[in-house]
Formats: C-alpha cells, structure tokens, sequence
C-alpha cells in the first residue's frame, strides 16, 4: 500500500481531532518556548488574568484541574517570578495569585506566539472554515461541556 493511500482510520473524528491537538501542541510549545512558557503555563496566566487576582482554587475550577495540579503550576510560575501568592485583602485566610510585571509581559509575548502558532496550524483553512471550526469546537467542549 502506498503511503499516500489513506487509511479508514485517517477519516475517524477522534483520529483527525487527536492529530490536530498533538500539532498544535507541537506549534505553541515551539512558538512559547523563547518567553519560557508552555501551552498549560499561558493558559494559566490568561485564566489569572481574566479572573483578577482569583484564588488557587477559583483558577483550578475554572480551568477543570485539581488543586494539586494547581499548586504545582502556581509554583513553577512563582519560581519564574511570573506570578506571586498575596493574603486577599478582603479574607486574609485566603491567598490570591496575582501577575508579576513580568507575568503580564510573558502573557503579553505568550499570547501573540501562540496566536501565531494558531495562525499556522489554520493556514489551509478559509476564514470562514476557521470561524466555523471554532465554532463547532466550542459546541461540543466549550464552557458548560467540560
């Protein structure tokens, strides 16, 4: 069989959606890799930064993760210096996580990278199909699905 020859497989939704994902991780860890972040790291500092100095536990449910996990990603991003624990002003039994000066410089340099990473992996797509794809994406696992 030719390597060109497709496959029953190569149509599947699940092996045509899994083979996206790994090229657009493939992209965005290229493109973020420069500002010391991954994809995982960026998608934490946008969630920090949307929620305005929320809670560890506020920024893992918004993202679906356990606390553990959290913990780990807050910690690899203090140690960066691109985010630090502060008592809530408001609660001082809590602790927020805020954006450095440099997290929002690397969430700045991140998003524009990964936004270019985005741009290449939609290349063979119409602006029309980007806007349909993302679209149909979100029917199926956007808020709400998760």
């Amino acid at each position: 069989m030719d390597e060109r020859t497709p496959l029953e497989v190569h149509d599947r939704l699940g092996y045509l959606v899994k083979h996206a994902f790994v090229l657009m991780e493939e992209l965005n860890d290229r493109a973020l890799a420069p500002f010391d972040l991954t994809g995982r790291e960026l998608a934490l500092l946008m969630t920090l930064a949307d929620l305005g100095s929320p809670s560890q536990q506020e920024a893992a449910e918004a993202l679906h993760i356990d606390r553990t996990t959290m913990v780990a990603y807050v910690d690899l991003l203090e140690s960066k210096g691109f985010v630090e624990r502060r008592p809530d002003p408001s609660d001082r039994r809590r602790n927020v996580v805020e954006l450095t000066d440099l997290g929002r410089r690397a969430l700045r340099k991140g998003r524009q990278a990964s936004d270019a990473a985005e741009q290449e992996l939609l290349a063979p797509l119409s602006e029309v199909d980007r806007r349909r794809l993302r679209q149909a994406l979100s029917a199926i696992a956007g808020p709400g699905r998760a």
